[in-house]
């Protein structure tokens, strides 16, 4: 039997009619055309899935849509304005912290938050704050430097 749910995703809201046991991630992507989550392993050790929920990542891998019901959710496409790339899309950008691009949404949402808790953290709690989030192109060392020039403020060129 299906439940309506209604969130409220990048600012705009949704209601639609959605089986129990439909994942958030296959919510975002197959009903409303999200492709900005990836699908990686889904059991939650890529972090290719993450969103903010409530403003905290979570593994959109790991719930069912209906458990969002009446949140506030952000996805990597809710969070440039007015054609600007967020802060730490841009510090990915200029410091090479992305490669293929798959992983990058995960890591930056998941940077967004860890900068939210910590705005200045050392090398150490940026790696600590991103262990969640697998990649298999950059090696990591560009992903914390786009971290340390977001904590810095010096992303824009």
């Amino acid at each position: 039997m299906k439940r309506t749910i209604s969130l409220t995703i990048n600012g705009k809201p949704h209601t639609d009619e959605v089986e129990p046991r439909l994942l958030l991630i296959h919510y975002l992507r197959d009903v409303l055309g999200l492709t900005g989550p990836h699908i990686g392993c889904e059991t939650s050790i890529c972090g290719a899935c993450t969103v903010l929920l409530g403003g905290r990542t979570v593994k959109s891998c790991t719930m069912f849509a209906v458990q969002a019901d009446g949140r506030d959710l952000t996805t990597i496409e809710g969070i440039a304005a007015d054609g600007k790339l967020d802060p730490i899309q841009e510090a990915f950008w200029n410091e090479h912290g992305l490669q293929c691009g798959f992983c990058t949404p995960g890591m930056v949402l998941s940077a967004r938050q860890l900068l939210a808790d910590n705005p200045n953290p050392t090398e150490q709690e940026i790696r600590h704050g991103l262990e969640g989030n697998l990649c298999r192109c950059t090696g990591y060392q560009h992903i914390v430097n786009a971290v340390k020039t977001a904590a810095a403020g010096k992303s824009a060129v």
